[in-house]
């Protein structure tokens, strides 16, 4: 058990994520955690992220029922899982869940789960989720069988599909490692496929009751809803192919000098009106980054006006390097009006920026398949209208909040100098195995953008683990106790040491993207690089994730080259080359000491020891 110091020090919180429990049967391993399963692995590999049985609100937040009547049985062949599970919604409405899994030696997994309400029971949706694995799985052949029973052999999508993949579904079927394929049969409901990589989850997600239909929507008192996942691999290996169970990875990991070379990309710092004195503080502390890009937000819809401009002035009178504004466009009157009145602000109060970012407010808000697309100007006014408002200032587009809704409603980008947008790794689920594995999703996204605006200039951020805006609900999470929740507008873990390896995480994931720039946090607020004590120059008050941040501002514009890790999941890392010699950035993901060999990269030849969510740049 870990003590509350050191938990503090990792997490910003004392409060522990239990620890999952390991079920086996034969090759095939669980992980069981809260009711549900994850790491579901077959002879050593991964053959599905998680089997969730999930129940989400209105506002998609996903409830944390309380479990009771757990029984687990293991009989060294197989092993049994059961309890209840009860959820409180609005108004004194309960939903009782009672669920069972079966693990058996011969590969099959089945896990039913039944819910019930005695008061009718309001929900966005109720019933199973099922993950697969992108890494290794992502563009691979799989055959899909439809509830009217045609079936369909085609690929999970490589590049990020912007909407289902496949629907209609009662099973989906994919090959594992050579000779092992897994059948995922779904039954209960109608199932469907989206690519949870555009949120920047590591998964593709099959999940119950098709989006086209209406949401909200009410389980009727006394209407039980019964659904069963039935997992099922089939090992067609010969005998001679086919070794006892895998006992896992090597120890040690290696790491080797990868080919791809690029350009470290600039650093910004998000500044918004509510923060800008208490940043402007910061900014004169003699710790404060040298970064090269301040990004100003302005939202009128959210009561945003002159005051702020001549906050954001005297805050750019201090910077040395760009600034650029982004502007989240009302579009509730002329855009003439709009964009010259908001320019206006800006001469009064002596704010030139740089650059300029603008996106129609209404285009923050997801619009799912099945709903309508809110009421919008043409973005080609949008920008014209931009333009003309500020002439001789580069001009971007894109979303201000993340990629799957670029994806949706992808910009034209002829007239714009940049696109940007966010990520954020607490949209689904935020325990700390699934926030790190968003890391995998990053590549796949800066790829897809790739594909869709080639050589256009990229900008990526704020991306930080807080969430500042839910665009999938009518605000953000609360979050006053300071848990690991899904879309809360501060999370703890931005507090410890975890944030830090985020982040060294983050850059190693999206270096090969050419980047402008990338903004992975505020200096204030619960996106800071500060704990609020801003007026003090002494060494406290600064967050772990600062020294990351003030280590990537002073890479901005050298050389960098890719390292190749033997577990990725687990340690990344990158070097810099320049013209006095290389560094190499190497980061922790895991809450574990990692014992790494870098002898390949020309460093000490018995290797290093990484302390948990440790991120070190090292000269050599």
């Amino acid at each position: 058990m870990m003590d509350a110091d050191l938990a503090f020090r990792l997490y910003g919180t004392a409060q522990a994520e239990s620890a999952p429990q390991l079920l086996k049967a034969g090759k095939l391993t669980v992980q069981l955690a809260g009711g549900n399963l994850r790491a579901i692995t077959y002879d050593g590999v991964e053959v599905l992220r998680a089997i969730s049985y999930l129940v989400r609100d209105r506002d998609w937040g996903t409830y944390d029922p309380a479990l009771s009547i757990l029984a687990v049985t293991e009989t060294g062949i197989g092993f049994t899982v059961s309890y209840n599970a009860r959820c409180k919604g609005p108004g004194g409405t309960v939903l009782d869940i009672t669920a069972s899994i079966e693990g058996t030696a011969d590969g099959k997994l089945t896990f039913k789960g039944e819910a019930l309400s005695a008061t009718g029971f309001e929900t966005n949706r109720c019933g199973f989720c099922i993950l697969h694995p992108i890494v290794g799985v992502a563009g691979t052949p799989v055959t899909v069988e439809h509830v009217d029973g045609a079936v369909e052999n085609t690929k999970l999508p490589d590049l990020i599909d912007p909407w289902q993949p496949f629907k209609d579904m009662r099973a989906i079927t994919h090959t594992a490692l050579p000779g092992v394929s897994v059948e995922c049969r779904m039954e209960g409901d109608t199932f469907e496929m989206e690519d949870q990589r555009n949120w920047s989850d590591a998964s593709y997600k099959t999940y119950v009751r098709p989006l086209a239909l209406p949401w909200p929507y009410q389980i009727p008192a006394n209407g039980p809803v019964a659904q069963q996942i039935t997992l099922t691999v089939i090992d067609s290996r010969p005998a001679s192919d086919n070794p006892p169970a895998a006992t896992g990875r090597t120890s040690v990991i290696r790491l080797t000098a990868g080919i791809a070379t690029g350009t470290m990309p600039a650093i910004g710092l998000l500044m918004t009106p509510e923060e800008a004195k208490a940043s402007l503080a910061a900014l004169q502390r003699f710790d404060a980054p040298k970064v090269q890009d301040l990004l100003f937000h302005f939202d009128p819809t959210a009561g945003h006006d002159a005051a702020a401009f001549r906050d954001f002035a005297q805050i750019a009178a201090i910077h040395t390097g760009m600034t650029t504004l982004e502007i989240a466009v009302p579009c509730q009157r002329p855009l003439d009006m709009e964009m010259q009145e908001v320019a206006g602000w800006m001469r009064a109060a002596g704010f030139a920026p740089d650059a300029i970012m603008v996106c129609p407010s209404v285009d923050r808000q997801s619009t799912p398949p099945g709903s309508r697309w809110p009421d919008c100007p043409p973005l080609e006014d949008v920008y014209a209208a931009a333009s003309k408002a500020f002439p001789g200032i580069r001009l971007g587009g894109g979303m201000l909040s993340y990629f799957t809704e670029l994806n949706r409603k992808r910009v034209p980008a002829e007239n714009l100098d940049f696109i940007s947008h966010c990520t954020n790794p607490i949209v689904h689920a935020a325990d700390d195995i699934s926030v790190m594995q968003t890391l995998e999703s990053l590549p796949f996204i800066t790829r897809s953008v790739r594909a869709i605006y080639g050589n256009k200039p990229y900008r990526l951020g704020p991306s930080t683990i807080p969430m500042r805006q839910n665009p999938y609900g009518s605000r953000t999470m609360d979050n006053p106790d300071g848990a690991r929740i899904p879309m809360a507008s501060c999370d703890p873990r931005h507090n410890g040491q975890f944030a830090a390896a985020f982040a060294a995480g983050y850059v190693a994931s999206v270096l090969d993207a050419s980047l402008e720039t990338l903004t992975l946090s505020a200096l204030t607020g619960p996106f800071g690089l500060y704990t609020g004590r801003h007026e003090s120059i002494e060494e406290g008050g600064k967050r772990p994730l600062h020294a990351v941040v003030k280590g990537l501002a002073e890479l901005a514009g050298q050389n960098w080259q890719a390292v190749t890790s033997s577990d990725p999941g687990k340690v990344m890392a990158f070097m810099i080359k320049t013209v006095v010699g290389r560094t190499t950035w190497i980061v922790n993901l895991t809450a574990e000491e990692q014992s790494v060999d870098a002898t390949q990269l020309g460093m000490a030849p018995l290797g290093r020891l990484l302390a948990p969510f440790e991120a070190n740049c090292i000269a050599f």
